[in-house]
């Protein structure tokens, strides 16, 4: 197969478009779902997503003002290839490795809570760890951070589904869905098409 980069990206797209052309999302909502489908090749996405009404325009906002993104997980963070520095991941700290050894806390929770500082008007991405999503949640309702966006799609059978819906029952602007699926390529899927969505704007 002869293709170049573009051109597989594009047919992919059309693909994807053949399939996902009556699920009802607006345009914006359409970019992020249809990313994260060609990152997971995994239609079932479509029908599982759940946007806040203001989630786009918050998370716009959020980056054209130059806010960081908080991750959970290095590997979230190594897919946000278009933000740089701002990009704050603290899971590899040394003073959060002993935090957490020390509370018997999860390093991804502990992580959390060395960055709240940072999260005034920031997104924060989960894509592995429900326990991040739990702190954040937790913090939020003790009016300990106010994020303006928050990308809740940790993975897995122990605690991802009961996070999602913990989010989707809180007062904070989400980017979420229902059940086990999700994962680091996912959030960083939908921060990625936030940017696209951003740069088209500035």
């Amino acid at each position: 197969m002869n293709l170049l980069p573009k051109q597989i990206e594009q047919r992919s797209f059309d693909i994807i478009d053949a399939q996902l052309s009556d699920k009802g999302f607006n345009p914006k909502e359409y970019n992020i779902v249809r990313r994260i489908v060609h990152a997971t090749a995994d239609f079932d996405f479509a029908d599982s997503m759940r946007l806040h009404p203001q989630a786009i325009e918050k998370g716009i906002a959020s980056i054209l003002a130059g806010k960081p993104v908080i991750c959970d997980a290095r590997m979230v963070q190594a897919g946000l290839t278009r933000l740089g520095d701002r990009v704050l991941c603290a899971i590899d700290s040394e003073e959060v490795k002993v935090q957490a050894k020390n509370t018997g806390s999860t390093r991804a929770a502990t992580a959390m809570e060395k960055l709240a500082e940072q999260c005034e008007g920031a997104i924060i991405a989960i894509g592995n760890a429900p326990t991040a999503l739990f702190k954040i949640l937790e913090m939020a309702t003790a009016g300990q951070i106010k994020p303006a966006l928050v990308v809740g799609l940790p993975v897995g059978f122990v605690g991802a589904a009961e996070s999602k819906q913990a989010l989707l029952e809180s007062d904070l602007c989400y980017i979420t869905n229902v059940g086990p699926r999700g994962g680091s390529p996912v959030a960083a899927s939908a921060v990625n098409a936030l940017v696209v969505l951003a740069n088209a704007e500035a």
